[in-house]
């Protein structure tokens, strides 16, 4: 996965941005935010 790839990265000094490790987090949690969203409207309706 990305954010794995990212954090083998900043382990060995190759990282760029470190920044953006914090920005990959956010997105994923975004993501499976709006999918539990989904999944508890579905089981409502």
């Amino acid at each position: 996965t990305l954010f794995r790839s990212l954090r083998f990265q900043l382990a060995t000094g190759q990282l760029e941005n470190p920044m953006r490790i914090r920005e990959v987090k956010k997105t994923i949690a975004r993501i499976k935010t709006v999918q539990r969203e989904v999944e508890l409207k579905s089981e409502n309706a």
